[in-house]
């Protein structure tokens, strides 16, 4: 597809990298709740799970080869939703094919490779990659983003993150407690304050008798501001009892706070409570869901917004310095490279 604005009637063709629980969400979402698209090719290296996913579209091709997807014609835009060590390649097929892509996090694991995705982009002159730091589609992240723009409350001064998970799967490590986890916050920090963190320090308490042997959880992230604002992150991915997010921004004249417990709350039998989400796809369903529509709109506009290639690379080189302070237990300061013009407006 060009970048010129697609027909109205015409719907968006898009190929599904990675068929895992993120991915089949993300084919089930375009099939099913999102206008203006249909999925026309699902890629995965297991070709029985790539079958099983394009299953839930009808007239979708599966594919075991990316770079076979993307060359098909009724292939217009990519959704990377693959292990994050496989995005840098389908990152660059899809910029070499000038395809619009919407990329779950990370970008890539690493900086070196996400700058290496930035200036691959910067060349080709446009904006093609959109990454999937879905807290910004949000409607509590989004009120709270617009109550900081205007002002009101002052310059922001700190701002204080929960991020807890019921259990983490077999094999997650202290590493990815700060790049799968955490690395939300550090979007959204970036993206609240409309600031780069400049440096960032994890303090360890005792692990909790739920940590799996080898992870120390829960852990605390702080993290540093060009303006001089400070926001600490608590990061507790085997809490128990369910999946928690939340945020508060305490500025000169004010505070906000979201991720409140939704719902009905029940009183009953001397006591009242109400349900708490047990994962990620139930507390920000309609986020996702708003991500998609949005990005479908955009590229059917010939447009590119949201979370750009420079907020992953971004995010990575924090998570960088962070695991860095994990090990050390000191101060990191972070290094950005310098920030190309294609990315000075705000996604």
């Amino acid at each position: 597809m060009t970048q010129q604005t697609r027909a109205h009637d015409i719907p968006l063709g898009v190929a599904v990298i990675g068929t895992g629980r993120m991915g089949a969400d993300h084919v089930r979402r375009l099939a099913e709740a999102t206008r203006g698209a249909r999925v026309t090719a699902v890629v995965d290296v297991d070709a029985g799970r790539a079958r099983a996913a394009a299953a839930l579209a009808p007239g979708c091709t599966p594919y075991t080869d990316a770079a076979a997807a993307m060359a098909a014609e009724d292939v217009d835009a990519v959704l990377v939703a693959s292990p994050g060590p496989a995005h840098e390649a389908a990152l660059l097929q899809a910029l070499a094919h000038d395809l619009p892509v919407l990329c779950e996090k990370p970008l890539t694991p690493d900086a070196a490779a996400a700058l290496r995705i930035v200036e691959a982009e910067a060349r080709l002159g446009r904006r093609r990659v959109q990454v999937g730091f879905m807290r910004r589609y949000d409607e509590e992240y989004r009120q709270l983003k617009a109550l900081l723009d205007a002002g009101g409350l002052g310059r922001p001064l700190m701002l204080h993150c929960v991020h807890r998970n019921a259990s983490t799967p077999p094999g997650f490590t202290d590493r990815m407690l700060l790049e799968d986890s955490a690395v939300h916050e550090i979007d959204a920090t970036r993206w609240l304050l409309g600031q780069e963190i400049t440096a960032v320090r994890v303090l360890r308490p005792a692990p909790s008798p739920a940590a799996p042997e080898g992870l120390g959880d829960p852990q605390l992230v702080l993290l540093e501001t060009a303006a001089g604002a400070v926001v600490d992150v608590e990061v507790f991915v085997n809490c128990g009892f369910g999946y928690q997010v939340r945020c508060e921004a305490v500025c000169e004249r004010g505070s906000v706070r979201i991720g409140e417990e939704r719902g009905p709350a029940v009183a009953a039998d001397g006591r009242w409570g109400g349900p708490v989400p047990q994962d990620f796809l139930t507390r920000f369903r309609a986020a996702y869901d708003r991500e998609v529509q949005e990005w479908v709109d955009a590229t059917r506009r010939g447009t590119c917004t949201g979370p750009s290639s420079w907020d992953g690379y971004a995010a990575a080189a924090v998570c960088e310095a962070a695991v860095r302070a994990q090990e050390t237990g000191g101060r990191v300061e972070v290094a950005l490279a310098e920030r190309p013009a294609l990315y000075d407006e705000a996604g």
